[in-house]
């Protein structure tokens, strides 16, 4: 049973508990010595670990995935916390592991989740835009339910990329409601197919864990393999071609910026919108994140997807600052009267 969880480790702690490699690679230290470079997490959260001097048993019975009895002590580096590890084993039947307690999932139900996203492609007035989106969601509707939207940072979760989807959804729709000239079949359907081909970009178990990247994933990545995909299917079912095209642009200059994989930035409302839209529910899930097991008053640790920011935890109630609100709002109504 596990005890001790990330989110409680401070620098100095003594360690001996159970928690999943999430990713590992072999280095070699100044000497030429090999060590273990790890990743761990539970459903709290992830740190760094090393194994210094590993063996070759050590080096070859690591897998991503795998839970690990691991003794060390935490320590600080670059003002991050570090699992400095002395030694590790692999978990056996007997240690009654649940693998709850070291998977972190989207806080919806995925079924849940597909439901509402169903309403979303019921909104496209468009036929063909409607049809095409339902058509590629049919081949990705399995593993949908359960990948995550990314190896690592944002939605790296189980169910993620379900998840990422839904909040993108609300939020346009919510713009939608202020900009009025934004075609929301446009916007919906960029969304929806935006990171569709992470599916194929990784290789994730049911539990939203990625492995490793997919060969046509590192050659092409998801945004080529996205266009591609609605190219193919766009042509097969006989799409207007200036609608396959706008939203194969839409995913090709979602990233923006030529170094995150965008040849081309976006030439219509639609496709800026949905850059922005996806890097606000990105952010917005990384300061959560962050901030999630920080006490109030206090900082994290330096966030790497946060420029190495350290992010703060306000002392504010949110729910009484709402309230607070409302009723010098009703205050300023009477003193008006």
């Amino acid at each position: 049973m596990k005890k001790v969880y990330i989110s409680n480790l401070s620098e100095g702690d003594k360690v001996e508990d159970f928690f999943m490699i999430k990713n590992t690679d072999t280095k070699t230290d100044k000497n030429g010595n090999y060590y273990l470079d790890m990743v761990v997490g539970d459903n709290t959260g992830e740190m760094i670990c090393r194994k210094f001097r590993a063996s070759p048993e050590e080096i070859e019975m690591i897998s991503v995935g795998d839970i690990f009895r691991i003794k060390g002590i935490v320590k600080e580096y670059n003002s991050n916390k570090n699992l400095n590890a002395i030694a590790m084993e692999a978990a056996m039947d007997n240690d009654k592991i649940n693998m709850y307690d070291y998977v972190s999932a989207a806080p919806v139900k995925p079924e849940e989740m597909l439901e509402i996203i169903k309403g979303y492609i019921k909104k496209i007035s468009n036929k063909e835009i409607k049809n095409l989106v339902i058509e590629i969601y049919k081949i990705h509707k399995e593993k949908l339910m359960y990948y995550p939207a990314a190896k690592s940072n944002h939605h790296s979760i189980k169910s993620g990329l379900l998840y990422h989807m839904l909040r993108m959804l609300q939020s346009a729709e919510a713009l939608g409601a202020v900009y009025q000239n934004v075609n929301m079949d446009l916007m919906y359907a960029g969304i929806m197919l935006h990171d569709i081909c992470k599916i194929e970009e990784m290789e994730s178990n049911n539990l939203g864990i990625v492995s490793d990247y997919t060969m046509e994933g590192k050659l092409l990545g998801h945004i080529i393999m996205g266009i591609k995909l609605i190219e193919k299917t766009a042509v097969e079912m006989g799409i207007d071609p200036e609608i396959s095209i706008m939203l194969e642009h839409m995913i090709l200059s979602h990233h923006y910026y030529a170094d995150f994989g965008s040849p081309k930035k976006p030439m219509f409302l639609e496709a800026e919108l949905l850059h922005y839209i996806d890097m606000i529910d990105a952010r917005v899930y990384d300061f959560e994140n962050a901030s999630e097991n920080i006490k109030p008053g206090e900082f994290s640790d330096k966030i790497w997807v946060l420029d190495n920011r350290n992010v703060y935890n306000s002392t504010f109630d949110k729910n009484t600052r709402t309230m607070s609100r409302e009723t010098e709002n009703k205050q300023e109504q009477l003193k008006l009267e």
